[in-house]
């Protein structure tokens, strides 16, 4: 079963998946639409478009930022990074709502 994300532009899910995608390194919108479907194990998929409004949001609260870089063909592409405040955020919001989830008690409760 696929899942589509990022219809909403307030969904957390959104959120998480464009944070962890750039978490190691900046991307550009294709690249991070793949890395979704392929970290989620094609359980997850994007629109591009969505993809384009959550980055610009991310970009206006200062906690996502880009850069032009060339490419063979075509016009400069926007490849995408977490600002230093986007990187506390992304740490926060696994530690709060991730992290939880490696608790003995709440394993515990998961497999009853």
């Amino acid at each position: 079963m696929i899942v589509t994300i990022f219809r909403s532009d307030s969904s957390i899910s959104a959120m998480f998946w464009i944070f962890f995608a750039l978490k190691e390194d900046s991307r550009c919108v294709e690249d991070i639409k793949e890395f979704v479907e392929k970290a989620s194990e094609g359980t997850m998929s994007c629109e591009e478009q969505s993809l384009y409004r959550n980055l610009r949001k991310f970009q206006h609260l200062g906690i996502v930022a880009y850069e032009n870089r060339k490419v063979s063909k075509g016009p400069d592409r926007k490849y995408y990074f977490l600002t230093d405040n986007g990187n506390l955020l992304f740490k926060r919001f696994v530690e709060r709502n991730i992290m939880i989830f490696t608790k003995d008690s709440i394993i515990n409760l998961l497999n009853q």
